[in-house]
């Protein structure tokens, strides 16, 4: 077993000549290849989406990292963001909805992640199509089924052939065949939390070239937190014809998923319930559809000509509970004589009638009740808020490119010409409808919603209207090129590049164009990116790289509808006018030893990636609240080792990543939640407040450590076991960008960031025949409680755990803030047996 943190492929041996001008990652390997004269094998590697460009590993001028679908089954997990966490170099995740498919994936501080309002900077493929959503540019991992994935391939840096939001790396995957996969397989799993799966694969092949795959997965399980189930429904299947040098395949995917994933928690109630939520329901569904159709074609010259056509449909809904921040600063209520006379002829008993006080009286329901039925500013009133989105998105492109072999003055020669056409079309709506907390920590909804009219209320003499329903255009076209020159046979040099010109344009459709509070708008965005590369082999054992590339990322609907400071938005679930942002850009410097001596292999490196016009989420007055800016400049920089061996029946590896990401310009961004504001600084704790951000400010939730061992040993022909070690260090928490919250215990709640830990797993699998295995994982052995990430806001709840209503007025005391954890789940385990038919 060959991990593959140190970059382990599927054993493929390619002629050199081919290996030059054919996908390495291919499941269609091209014919002809055996009659080929040269017998030196060689590892390659794909460093482009579309297949046809596949280069020696010694000739990459950075630290790629690969996987076989061979790795994800001995490494017993059962995701793609878990398999990376575990085993890929430089990866961590934030568990920040509590939900394994709804994980942040973070590669040298730059994030993948379901959720809108992340600063999003690594590209996602899948056999060649771009699944980065066009809304926010979210990567829905549990649209990626990892029954069907045959090769991943994690390159690092600004590589600007993978095009768009390519800021800090790209994930290419690859996926299954009938040629690759013949055969029926069986899977069926249990485990914690009334865990249940069952997964069947099936692929074959005929003497007509045809060939098949098809995979159906079900999931289900409670979730380990409090009230957050997971329900997956994935299919995956392909079909493919070859013949001779010619290739096609056409793959269908679709997915029906409901995702319970209820958020950070407030550190008073882990620490009393460690799987409690703060406030629910909190579902994600997912409705996606897609279709890529790939070509293939070699010539006799070599040349190899490729290109796909896809189109996605991807409906998502979201359904919220949360605390209405407006209502935080109300104090406890008795309802009034017209309220009572409301709520009786409503039909409504038990609300207090006489001799209120903090006592018998709380924040009550019959105070938004009542002022709803009044149609009398319910939305201070009422403390809690049901949120509601819908989204429509609609995706199609297509791509081509062509691979030439050849020399130039005597030296070998490949180069690579192509070009992209990708549009996009979504449909937006939002909506909220106010409502009371009940004693679980659930919202019911009173009926007042916020449409701007009087049954909503206002808020300070404005509509309250939180509605959003806009369509965005987004349109990108690229045209890209590279060559590989080798200048001696182990001196090789890369130069590549990629235009893009990208279109984005939004309609809104309640508030008309010139509308301060209009979403609408017209963006358009080019640029050039380079990138150039050298690599040196001085001894057989020995390669040395260095490398330069820049990548760039547009402004999405999203981001361009939620930039407002003085209209900050609850993601996903309101948006308001704004000023234009500028485009990302990201400049990396790359470079690098490695090595191979027998089965040894080792790699070191350093790199640094500097975003210009950087685009960050910045919290608002209350937590989850907040808009994007463009900041002047965010750096990440740092030192990548990484070593693997195999002794006898053991196979080990190792990987250590030391990050430095800091901010790398001042700013004024909201601090309400730090101790350190402008206010608490006056003499104001606990109420609204700024600070000032300092160049070499780390960047939040960013760890500096992220230290992994995997070890696997086998004790029989039938029965192995293996066992890993993730350890990460604490890093700064949102809201406390300039590092300085000091908790004072009354006003201020922890400590502003989250502490490191490390996390022990182990599992075995046995082999009683050829076609029979069991398999019994325990992730978290010793049960450790930790944080992977944090945040501060103000707090919705006092220490008995009813709603932070101010006692009566006037007594205005300060509101409480808190810090907020995103918890580690616990001791989990699964057992599973898979069949071969």
């Amino acid at each position: 077993m060959r991990h593959a943190s140190l970059g382990a492929v599927r054993p493929k041996a390619y002629p050199l000549p081919m290996a030059l001008c054919a996908a390495g990652l291919l499941s269609l390997p091209l014919a002809g290849q055996a009659q080929e004269a040269p017998t030196q094998r060689v590892e390659v590697i794909s460093t482009v989406p579309l297949p046809g460009l596949a280069q020696p590993r010694n000739q990459v001028p950075a630290p790629v990292q690969t996987a076989t679908d061979a790795d994800l089954e001995r490494s017993r997990s059962r995701d793609l963001s878990e398999f990376m966490n575990r085993n890929l170099g430089a990866v961590h995740v934030n568990e920040l909805q509590g939900n394994a498919l709804q994980m942040d994936v973070n590669y040298r501080g730059f994030t993948a992640s379901p959720l809108l309002g992340t600063a999003q900077g690594l590209s996602v493929y899948v056999d060649g199509m771009r699944v980065n959503q066009p809304f926010g540019d979210v990567v829905s991992w549990d649209l990626i089924p990892r029954g069907a994935i045959d090769t991943m391939t994690l390159i690092p840096g600004s590589n600007p052939l993978f095009g768009l939001n390519t800021l800090g790396g790209a994930l290419s995957i690859q996926t299954k065949s009938g040629l690759t996969h013949p055969g029926t397989t069986i899977e069926a799993v249990v485990g914690s939390n009334k865990r249940r799966e069952l997964e069947l694969q099936h692929g074959g092949a005929n003497d007509k070239g045809l060939h098949w795959f098809g995979l159906a997965h079900l999931q289900r399980d409670d979730g380990w937190r409090d009230d957050s189930p997971t329900d997956v429904k994935q299919f995956f299947g392909k079909l493919g014809w070859k013949e001779g040098r010619t290739g096609l395949d056409l793959s269908l995917a679709h997915a029906n998923n409901d995702l319970h994933g209820n958020g950070l928690q407030e550190q008073r109630f882990l620490a009393q319930d460690w799987n409690s939520v703060y406030t629910k329901p909190d579902i994600t569904r997912n409705r996606a559809t897609q279709a890529n159709l790939q070509a293939q074609h070699e010539t006799k010259d070599g040349v190899v000509f490729s290109g796909n056509a896809y189109a996605r449909r991807i409906r998502t809904s979201t359904f919220n509970g949360d605390i209405n921040e407006d209502a935080l600063d109300q104090s406890v209520y008795q309802p009034s004589a017209a309220e009572r006379a409301a709520l009786t002829a409503a039909g409504y008993t038990g609300f207090p009638t006489a001799g209120a006080n903090a006592a018998n009286t709380p924040f009550p329901k019959w105070r938004c009740i009542g002022q709803a039925l009044l149609n009398d500013e319910p939305a201070e009133k009422c403390n809690g808020v049901i949120n509601t989105t819908e989204s429509m998105q609609r995706q199609f492109g297509l791509g081509g490119q062509a691979a030439i072999p050849g020399e130039i003055a005597g030296m070998r020669n490949r180069f690579t010409v192509g070009g992209a056409y990708d549009h996009s079309r979504v449909d937006f709506r939002q909506g909220s409808e106010l409502g009371y907390l009940n004693p679980d920590r659930s919202v019911t909804g009173v009926g007042a919603f916020g449409d701007g009219g009087v049954t909503g209320g206002d808020v300070d003499g404005e509509p309250y209207d939180t509605r959003v329903d806009i369509h965005g255009r987004t349109t990108t076209w690229s045209a890209w090129s590279a060559d590989t020159l080798s200048l001696q046979d182990n001196l090789h040099l890369t130069l590549s590049g990629r235009y893009n010109h990208t279109r984005v344009e939004t309609t809104d459709r309640i508030h008309a164009a010139g509308d301060p509070a209009s979403l609408a708008g017209d963006h358009r965005f080019n640029r050039f990116n380079p990138a150039v590369g050298l690599t040196w082999s001085p001894t057989a054992s020995l390669n040395t790289y260095v490398g330069y590339n820049e990548g760039s990322r547009t402004p999405s609907v999203i981001e361009l509808g939620c930039a407002n400071p003085d209209q900050p938005c609850k993601l996903p679930n309101a948006m308001a006018g704004d000023p234009p942002l500028k485009q990302v850009v990201t400049k990396t410097w790359e470079a690098g030893l490695r090595g191979q001596q027998g089965t040894l292999r080792w790699r070191a490196g350093v790199f640094r990636a500097t975003n210009n016009d950087d685009i960050l989420f910045v919290s608002s007055s209350a937590s989850g609240f907040g808009y994007f800016k463009n900041f002047g400049q965010t750096r990440r920089q740092g030192l990548e080792l990484g070593v693997s061996d195999r002794v006898s029946q053991l196979t080990w590896s190792a990987n250590y990543t030391y990050l430095d990401a800091t901010f790398q310009s001042a700013e004024t961004v909201d601090g309400s939640g730090n101790s350190s504001n402008e206010a608490a600084a006056g003499g104001a704790p606990g109420e609204e407040g700024s600070i000032q951000i300092r160049p070499g400010d780390r960047i939040p939730l960013v760890p500096r450590h992220v230290f992994k061992l995997a070890a696997d040993y086998r004790l029989s022909q039938q029965w192995s076991v293996g066992a890993s070690m993730l350890a990460i260090s604490g890093s700064i928490a949102r809201g406390n960008e300039n590092g300085q919250h000091r908790p004072d215990g009354t006003y201020y709640l922890g400590e502003g960031r989250s502490a490191g830990y490390a996390v022990f797993n182990l599992g075995t699998t046995f082999e009683p025949s050829e076609k029979v295995s069991w398999t019994l994982q325990v992730n978290n052995l010793f049960d450790k409680r930790y944080a992977t990430a944090a945040q501060l806001g103000a707090t919705g709840f006092n220490a008995a755990g009813g709603f932070q209503a101010r006692p009566f007025a006037p007594n205005n005391d300060p509101l409480l803030h808190a810090t907020f954890y995103a918890p580690g789940a616990p001791r989990t385990f699964w057992l599973g047996v898979k069949v071969a038919l």
